[in-house]
């Protein structure tokens, strides 16, 4: 049994070079303040860039805990719980218990808070279109299903790290 590398294992190492470098980019501009502030101010809302992405996660993700939260976004645990608090106080999400786990207490988005995330989702459409203006639909229908797979297939395999 031969272990050295053949010419797929090359062109996949070059490819996750590759992947990783995009992954890294798409990250880095997630990642940027401006970004956000952007978003928060195309949306016309007011609220915090610190409590933004916790907010959306609870909507796309909720019912989570803050355990699972915390780890999702990378950030500790007490940084999470004290965002969930404050995003409660302004009535944007509510705290429940699990309904398998009675201690555990998840955060679920409220009215308010799902009217705030569809602002912010007709912000980021708009954001959108410019991005992908000059992609065919062809292009964009493909990025989007590969992105779901990838995502899916993340979340259902090993950790993996940057």
């Amino acid at each position: 049994m031969s272990f050295g590398k053949n010419m797929q294992d090359t062109h996949i190492s070059k490819q996750m070079k590759s992947l990783h470098s995009s992954l890294i980019s798409i990250l880095s501009a997630l990642n940027r303040p401006r970004n956000d502030e952007k978003m928060i101010e195309d949306a016309g809302i007011r609220l915090d860039r610190a409590l933004f992405s916790a907010l959306v996660m609870i909507e796309r993700l909720g019912p989570i805990g803050v355990v699972d939260l915390a780890d999702r976004s990378g950030r500790d645990y007490t940084t999470i719980s004290r965002q969930v608090a404050r995003l409660e106080s302004l009535g944007l999400v509510k705290r429940q218990a699990n309904s398998l786990d009675r201690r555990v207490r998840e955060a679920v988005i409220s009215a308010e808070g799902k009217a705030m995330t569809d602002r912010i989702d007709a912000a980021r459409e708009r954001m959108a279109e410019a991005i992908f203006k000059d992609w065919s639909q062809q292009e964009l229908d493909a990025f989007v299903k590969s992105m779901r797979k990838f995502a899916d297939a993340l979340d259902a395999g090993p950790p993996i790290g940057t």
